[in-house]
């Protein structure tokens, strides 16, 4: 069974930086990418950012493209979110997940099958 657990969230000012964390076990991690997507009270679920199994190719939502850098170790079984510049807009849960299909990547939450349990994100003015 595989397990993600985020960690790194808390409650900051804007203009502020963030790193948070995902950890995985129960599964080959580094044949898999890893997205991470938020999710705003009354808002639906959206794309965040993702990293490829091997960690050479990322890809970005255009609302956080340029300061928000993923990254991972394969090693430690961790995928890392780097958030600067940190916007009030940027508050919500925020959650890893596991794609689906080894050596493929996907910005579609539908393609991840496994998630964690979220940490939140709150950005004040």
């Amino acid at each position: 069974q595989v397990q993600l657990v985020e960690s790194g969230g808390g409650l900051v000012q804007a203009g502020d930086s963030l790193r948070l964390s995902c950890a995985a076990s129960g599964r080959a991690f580094s044949n898999y990418a890893i997205g991470w997507f938020r999710q705003a009270p009354g808002k639906e679920r959206e794309f965040v950012a993702a990293i490829s199994w091997s960690g050479s190719s990322t890809y970005y939502a255009d609302s956080v493209k340029g300061r928000f850098t993923v990254s991972r170790d394969n090693a430690k079984n961790t995928v890392y979110l780097q958030m600067n510049s940190l916007k009030p807009e940027d508050t919500a849960v925020y959650y890893c997940a596991m794609h689906s299909f080894p050596l493929s990547m996907s910005d579609a939450a539908g393609f991840y099958n496994y998630w964690g349990q979220g940490t939140q994100v709150t950005v004040s003015s």
